[in-house]
């Protein structure tokens, strides 16, 4: 499983961890700041990179720096679901990805604190990500910015010149490739579902709003026209509706979909930019250029101006249980600060003072103005989470977006607007329920 998690605070409503998991206080033989030794054991959802040999590699790398500690990898597929039951026992590893399902709240009750949050944000982009009341429990591993992904060979085929700043230009664009390309104009990837709920991270791309969370979270009825969720899932329904996204939606596949973009036989998919490099690959293997492919902003402008959000990735975490910890923080720190992890994969370094990532000069290129979410307020860290929890609508997840799809093809009963509708009313009851 070679995919991202949208980095925002966020939960699923239906996978929220009832958790149960005990928790233990690090003793000072067994602290962070100790002597680095032992074998740890690091758990990823990038899959890919421990079965090609990438982390292996990079192990090699630390044992020069770090030669008393063991490095295991072990790649987890559906990571978010695996991890979450995992979390109810004491046998999660020493250093994993946190999941989103973990609230703010909850990051004591796993994984070892850190120290200061003051002390790692003078250096470090995306701490507020694994931040609560001042304390940090993780680094993030890497940040992508939010749109998507495409392959420049079928746009200019079709003969699109410009990319598109508003819904209307992108569907006349998908319109244009859907009439003169063999391609598909928009693969969902409705099977693997994780990808529909990739559009969340431009939360606050579309209005210029980098407090877009709080704002949804506090808003009794954020599916109306107007909002960043509103244009967000119209822009999925709208395609599907007219009929610019796979012809069968139940027999996609997302490795396939790697292949058949890279080499022409898609035209876009709405993904972070950290898909890109892996899109290349694809175009690469396919035999076409990794230059065939290109990462532009989600089709909306504010006054002219079009803005994507810059998030961070999965965070890395200590498990409050493990028996190396000195270790497991070493590897973090290397691996966030001396690896080529972020520069290979087409990342945002998770350093303040690194540059930002080649594949993202297209937006650069095209005016895009760069926006991190904020932080949010005291008291209300997971506020959207709870808000969708209670609502049972889950923002990062599947369900609901692919009823959205069933809808628009024409495979379950309703309409946009109903639909819209039936959100915002579960929406508003938990909004009445949580915010005061």
């Amino acid at each position: 499983m070679a995919k991202k998690a949208i980095a925002l605070a966020a939960t699923v409503a239906v996978a929220a961890i009832a958790l149960s998991g005990c928790s233990s206080s690090g003793s000072a033989a067994n602290s962070i700041t100790g002597k680095p030794t032992g074998t740890i054991t690091v758990l990823t959802q990038r899959t890919d990179l421990v079965s090609d040999g990438t982390f292996k590699k990079y192990a090699a790398e630390f044992n020069k720096a770090y030669p008393d500690v063991t490095v295991k990898f072990e790649g987890v597929n559906d990571y978010e679901n695996a991890i979450k039951t995992r979390l109810n026992g004491t046998k999660y590893g020493d250093v994993l990805a946190i999941p989103a399902a973990v609230k703010p709240s909850q990051l004591a009750q796993f994984f070892e604190p850190l120290g200061k949050t003051t002390d790692y944000s003078g250096k470090y982009r995306y701490t507020a990500q694994a931040s609560y009341g001042g304390t940090q429990y993780g680094i993030v591993s890497g940040g992508n910015a939010n749109g998507i992904v495409y392959n420049k060979k079928v746009w200019e085929k079709a003969g699109i010149t410009k990319l598109p700043t508003t819904e209307t230009e992108w569907l006349d664009d998908l319109k244009l490739i859907k009439s003169k390309t063999d391609a598909i104009p928009l693969y969902t990837n409705y099977k693997d579902g994780w990808p529909l709920s990739q559009g969340m991270g431009s939360l606050g791309a579309i209005t210029d709003d980098p407090d877009a969370a709080i704002h949804m979270a506090e808003n009794p009825k954020p599916w109306t026209e107007g909002t960043d969720i509103y244009a967000i899932d119209s822009l999925l329904f709208d395609s599907v509706h007219d009929k610019l996204t796979e012809p069968d939606p139940l027999s996609t596949d997302w490795e396939g979909s790697k292949t058949q973009l890279g080499a022409g036989k898609i035209g876009a998919m709405v993904l972070g930019s950290w898909a890109v490099s892996q899109m290349q690959a694809a175009a690469v293997k396919a035999g076409a250029s990794a230059d065939d492919i290109g990462y532009m902003a989600f089709p909306a402008n504010v006054k002219g101006v079009q803005y994507a959000t810059n998030a961070g990735d999965y965070a890395y975490g200590i498990s409050k249980h493990s028996t190396a910890k000195a270790a497991a923080m070493a590897w973090i720190t290397w691996f966030t600060e001396k690896s080529d992890y972020t520069k290979s994969q087409g990342m945002v370094s998770t350093l303040k003072d690194s540059p930002l990532p080649a594949n993202l000069t297209g937006l650069s290129d095209a005016g895009v103005k760069l926006i991190e979410p904020a932080a949010a307020p005291k008291g209300k860290e997971s506020l959207l989470s709870d808000v969708a929890n209670q609502a049972q609508i889950d923002l990062y997840g599947q369900v609901y977006r692919q009823k959205l799809v069933d809808i628009a093809r024409g495979a379950a009963d309703g309409t946009k607007d109903g639909y819209f509708a039936e959100l915002n009313t579960k929406w508003s009851a938990a909004v009445k329920q949580l915010v005061k």
